[in-house]
């Protein structure tokens, strides 16, 4: 099997590692309004203002209050996702590439009818915390999905 996309096995640990704290950070800046000020009071932004094309007030590439708290959060538990999802196994062989496949294929299809889910029954600022979510679940269910397939194929083959 060709594996040449995936990540080194190494680096499925150092994921776990970036997870469980950037988990933390995540949820007590999302739930708990928790921010790290040495983070700024100010961010950089490439757009603000309302929609595009709208009058009054809105910027291009410019400074606005914030902080990147929550930022650095979800690039790090999006890292970490990606880490662990893509790393390659100890040994490679054809039921892990069919197992990969399969788990990312009913991730994907799991996603897409929650996101429909979402779309008929969410709206406003809560439907935009359900799309920040959204990002992550698809990596997060072939995550598991995985881990399941392959945990139940090794306990049906140990004596």
């Amino acid at each position: 099997m060709n594996s040449n996309l995936l990540l080194p096995h190494r680096l499925r640990k150092f994921g776990w590692w970036i997870l469980l704290p950037s988990l933390a950070l995540g949820t007590a800046a999302l739930f708990f309004e928790y921010q790290l000020e040495w983070l700024g009071p100010r961010v950089f932004s490439l757009y603000s203002g309302g929609l595009p094309l709208s009058q009054g007030g809105s910027c291009l590439f410019c400074m606005i209050a914030g902080n990147y708290t929550l930022t650095i959060a979800g690039v790090l538990v999006l890292i970490s996702l990606f880490l662990i999802a893509f790393t390659r196994e100890e040994t490679e062989d054809e039921f892990i590439w069919r197992t990969r496949t399969d788990s990312l294929h009913w991730a994907t299809y799991f996603n897409y009818f929650v996101l429909l889910i979402c779309f008929l029954f969410f709206f406003d600022f809560e439907f935009l915390y359900v799309m920040i979510f959204n990002m992550y679940t698809t990596l997060v269910i072939y995550i598991v999905r995985f881990r399941l397939l392959l945990a139940a194929e090794i306990k049906r083959f140990r004596p």
